[in-house]
């Protein structure tokens, strides 16, 4: 279960908190220590785009294949059915033979004009019978035509359908081999934070290259995709108090977003919460952005809606990989509101 750190690791205070300062301070004096981690959490952030791409292209090809078989099961039945009337046709035009043989059609036609009741009769007979004999032809002849056009479309759709299997093959081991690369990056990713955490060394930010198109609307979720773990005020055995955020499930790494425009109030990296980001909104409220495995900003810094601010983790105290996302009425710990109503109120359901 992503867990919260208990109250003692956060004091209110009115300047910066001691572990900043402290951060500030070490980061200026160690560059080797700041110039660790960029290069991996790049990597991560590059990675985890081209497995989301890779997952999209290979669901859309799971989805037009999926359309191709159906085409096909169409194309079949069409063609069966087309097979079953030129069957049914031809069983016509063997009723029609034996009839017209039993009528006396086998007789020499001076013997029919004998024993018929009138030459009108006759002629009648024979112009009715020929004119359904060339209708049963004509519509033996235009099903096959049909039937063969269907075969054709079924062969194509056949060899559209072995392309795409074929291309979704090689898409599900690009899919996995991306994936494989990325969660190896991903552990990286951790253990270097987990390094600087331990330490007491803030690793300088990591400019994220945003993604290609921003957000439209004022305020969004803290990650895309995700699903809820601990909400706000639940109960837990490993928390001083009662939770004080709303946890997201994601993977190390995943791109964490600024909810809404501001500014970065702190970066840190120490205590309960691991590596963590807040953020200053305006109307006097405050978002964090709790143990994570990279950030991508600096204090100080104004962010928008949407803006890439850092990478997931599971720095500090937390038992799994997760982003736990507090709103408050102060930058400090102490002064939560429920993040998902605050969320509702500015159009943002999660």
């Amino acid at each position: 279960m992503p867990l919260s750190p208990p109250s003692r690791h956060r004091r209110p205070h009115p300047l910066l908190s001691v572990s900043v300062l402290l951060c500030a301070l070490l980061g200026l004096t160690t560059p080797a220590a700041a110039s660790e981690g960029p290069s991996t959490s790049a990597e991560v952030a590059r990675l985890y785009e081209e497995a989301s791409a890779a997952t999209a292209r290979y669901e859309e090809g799971r989805r037009t294949a999926g359309l191709q078989r159906a085409r096909i099961r169409r194309l079949d039945r069409l063609l069966a059915d087309e097979r079953h009337d030129v069957a049914v046709l031809h069983g016509d035009l063997g009723r029609m033979a034996r009839a017209q043989y039993r009528s006396g059609g086998g007789l020499p036609y001076t013997a029919q004009l004998l024993l018929a009741d009138s030459p009108d009769d006759l002629m009648r007979g024979k112009q009715a019978l020929l004119q359904a004999d060339l209708a049963v032809n004509s519509a033996v002849a235009k099903t096959r035509r049909a039937a063969a056009r269907l075969a054709v479309a079924k062969r194509r759709a056949d060899r559209a359908k072995r392309s795409l299997d074929r291309r979704n093959v090689r898409l599900a081991r690009l899919k996995r081999g991306i994936e494989a690369k990325l969660e190896s990056a991903r552990w990286t990713l951790q253990g270097e934070a987990d390094r600087s955490v331990t330490a007491g060394k803030c690793r300088g930010a990591v400019r994220m290259e945003q993604p290609a198109t921003r957000p439209t609307r004022a305020w969004v979720t803290p990650v895309e995709t995700y699903e809820l773990s601990a909400g706000f005020d639940s109960a837990g055995e490993r928390w001083a108090h009662r939770h004080t955020g709303q946890d997201f499930a994601v993977g190390i790494g995943t791109p964490v977003r600024a909810v809404g425009a501001g500014r970065v109030e702190s970066v840190s990296c120490g205590g309960g919460f691991g590596i963590e980001i807040v953020v200053r909104h305006k109307g006097g409220y405050f978002t964090q952005y709790a143990h994570l495995a990279a950030v991508g900003v600096d204090q100080g810094d104004r962010v928008r809606p949407g803006q890439w601010i850092g990478q997931t983790g599971t720095t500090g105290n937390s038992t799994g990989p997760h982003l736990h996302f507090e709103t408050r009425l102060t930058p400090y710990l102490g002064s939560g509101v429920d993040p998902r109503a605050w969320l509702a109120e500015r159009g943002v359901r999660i």
